[in-house]
Order: C-alpha cells, then sequence, then structure tokens
C-alpha cells in the first residue's frame, strides 16, 4: 500500500479515513474510520482518534490523548500529554448517549496543556493557551490563558505563546514584537 504518510508497525488505522501527507503516527495508536487528519501532523505513543474527529494541518498530538467524536482541531493546535477531552455532558454506562455527542472546537493555534480536561461544548479560541491541569468548562477566548480547576481566565498570550502586559488597552509582545488590542474583554492582534 503506497502511503505518503509514516504509520507506526504497532499502530492501526481503520478505512475509511484521511491521513493527509507528511504525517506521523507513532508506537500504539489507533485511527478509527471516518478521521480526517491533516498534514504534517504528528501523533504520539497511545493516541486514539474517534471516527469523523477533524485534525488539521500541523497538529501535534503528545502522548496518551484520546480524541473523541466531536473534536474539531483547526491548524496548528497543540494537545499536550494527557489532555482528556469528553463528548457527552452526563454520561452513564447503561444508556447509550451517541446522539448526544457535544462539539468541542479548538480553533487554529491554541495549545492545550498536560494533563488538562476540555468539557465538551466548547469552544477554545485562536492562540488561546489552556494551561496543565486546567478543567475547561466554558468558551474560551482567543489569545486567553486559562488556569485551574474550573479554569478561568488569567490574562492573555501571544500568538508565540508568550505572556503579554496590557498598558492602556495595548499590548507588544516582549518577545516576537506582534502587536494586540483589549476592547471589551476581546484581544485582536494589530495588523499594519
Amino acid at each position: 500500500m503506497n502511503r505518503d504518510y509514516f504509520l507506526h508497525e504497532s499502530s492501526y488505522v481503520d478505512e475509511p479515513s484521511e491521513i493527509g501527507s507528511g504525517t506521523k503516527i507513532w508506537h500504539f495508536s489507533h485511527i478509527m474510520s471516518g478521521a480526517v487528519i491533516g498534514e504534517n501532523c504528528n501523533l504520539g505513543q497511545n493516541v486514539v482518534i474517534s471516527p469523523d474527529v477533524r485534525l488539521g494541518n500541523n497538529v501535534k498530538v503528545q502522548n496518551n490523548v484520546s480524541v473523541y467524536t466531536g473534536v474539531v482541531c483547526e491548524d496548528n493546535v497543540f494537545l499536550g500529554p494527557s489532555c482528556v477531552f469528553t463528548n457527552v455532558i452526563n454520561p452513564r454506562s447503561h444508556i447509550s448517549r451517541r446522539d448526544d455527542y457535544k462539539r468541542t472546537l479548538v480553533k487554529e493555534g491554541a495549545s492545550i496543556g498536560a494533563n488538562a480536561t476540555v468539557v465538551c461544548g466548547h469552544t477554545i479560541g485562536r492562540y488561546a493557551l489552556i494551561g496543565a491541569g486546567a478543567v475547561v468548562t466554558r468558551d474560551v477566548p482567543d489569545y486567553g490563558l486559562i488556569v485551574g480547576v474550573p479554569g478561568r481566565l488569567a490574562g492573555w498570550v501571544c500568538a508565540c505563546g508568550e505572556r503579554l502586559r496590557f498598558v492602556s488597552q495595548t499590548a507588544v509582545c516582549a518577545v516576537c514584537g506582534l502587536s494586540y488590542q483589549l476592547s471589551d474583554n476581546e484581544v485582536t492582534e494589530v495588523r499594519e
């Protein structure tokens, strides 16, 4: 079988599924039927991608992550080691909830830290950063920094991941130089 992605011999890909060129799927992982994985993704050891999950291009999924049906990750998303997604609000083993799966959207460039939990039905904004161990229980704004249990907005981060310090509603990243505007608790990049 010709393929233009790497699949470790201990991993499985169920058909039909789509996997983009340059993607690497490492040890003991399972890609289930209906999954769509973009180009140049990297899926670490012991990763499960459930049916109908969508991963954009250049998504990094670290070890021990299960991405369940209902999750959509846009381009350049980072999923840290052992982070957790849910897809049902009120699970019961004796009641099938397959028709009740909630959609979770992780927008472009967002990062979810190690051991963080994302409760289903929420959107994580562009370039947001979810701290290690945080529990996401509501929508996260673009560039938002979420920490704690339950997760709370603790500040703002640049697209490069550095913390932003706003003065008079504006911030310039000390590392990469990008500029931002804060208005009505929303951050937008200022383009010249």
